[in-house]
């Protein structure tokens, strides 16, 4: 147990120091912005400023989503500035301070943020066609669990503090039976990445998590040999994805038009292209209302 507990430790000190809190990536096929310019707040450079939560590791989640960036940057004329952090509390707090122009986040992510804050929805994705997801409840195949319940002593990994599938769910269960993750695991970890937890379950690391089923059937695409040996052997209730968050940083006619650029992407040939690159069909209007089920579930957690 010693061995696995430091080996356990190890693996999560080197995904911590892997990662590139405050890192800032510049998407300008335009050339709006040189180098040469030097401050970044120099007259007549005006980015749009977008995050991505990190659902994806850091790297991964900047070559899926650098050419989606370099079509919005192409479409409104505008240089884009990509900013990655390592936690959703981090992104909410970039968007509550007025940082970002919008943002890519999770749905627990979103329901935490300040309604004060001015901040909307801009759109959420349709995948599969359905604009709803799940949590899965994983394990290695070979582990002995048929239920959430039977996971009972296992060691377990989280993603994030405000991910709904990849925390309150999990909360939620616990909650159902009367247990706090203290007390009915034996160990617990945060990856801050839905794809970095399906890996360490892979590779046993841990032997269980709870992950996004959209991460999951991407990986299962993409990356079959570290689905092969895994199995969901628990999933939630549907809810609403994930969405894009737009404030008010941006002046009215840039934001109607990004908004418009969303909603109209799959209508182009390009667009399509890369919208099918995100395993995404196209973007849709969404409601607040729609994440109330998560709101509900949030205000059951154990402490």
């Amino acid at each position: 147990m010693r061995n696995f507990v430091l080996f356990f430790l190890l693996i999560a000190m080197t995904l911590s120091c892997s990662r590139t809190p405050g890192d800032v990536k510049t998407i300008d096929p335009g050339e709006t912005y040189s180098e040469d310019q030097g401050d970044r707040a120099v007259d007549g450079y005006k980015p749009l400023r977008v995050a991505v939560s990190a659902i994806l590791s850091p790297q991964e989640t900047y070559e899926n989503y650098e050419a989606f960036f370099d079509y919005i940057s192409q479409e409104m004329e505008m240089p884009v500035e990509f900013h990655q952090r390592q936690t959703y509390a981090e992104i909410n707090q970039m968007l509550e301070q007025g940082q970002l122009d919008f943002a890519f986040i999770c749905t627990g992510a979103y329901v935490d943020l300040d309604p004060a804050s001015g901040l909307e929805l801009l759109a959420i994705p349709v995948t599969r066609g359905k604009a709803f997801y799940k949590a899965y409840i994983i394990t290695q195949t070979t582990f002995q669990a048929q239920g959430f319940e039977d996971l009972r002593s296992a060691s377990f990994a989280f993603t994030d503090p405000l991910s709904n599938t990849g925390y309150l769910y999990a909360l939620s269960r616990l909650n159902e039976i009367g247990e706090t993750p203290e007390r009915f695991f034996d160990s617990t970890i945060f990856t801050y990445a839905h794809d970095t937890s399906i890996q360490m379950v892979s590779k046993g690391v841990v032997e269980a998590a709870t992950v996004n089923q959209l991460i999951f059937d991407y990986t299962k695409v993409h990356y079959p040999e570290i689905i092969n040996n895994v199995k969901v052997i628990e999933k939630s209730e549907a809810f609403a994805n994930p969405p894009v968050v737009i404030t008010d940083r941006l002046n009215h006619d840039d934001k109607n038009k990004l908004i418009r650029l969303f909603m109209s992407m799959h209508q182009h040939p390009q667009g399509k292209m890369l919208l099918n690159d995100l395993a995404i069909d196209k973007f849709v209007e969404a409601k607040d209302a729609d994440y109330d089920a998560v709101r509900a579930m949030k205000s059951l957690q154990v402490n």
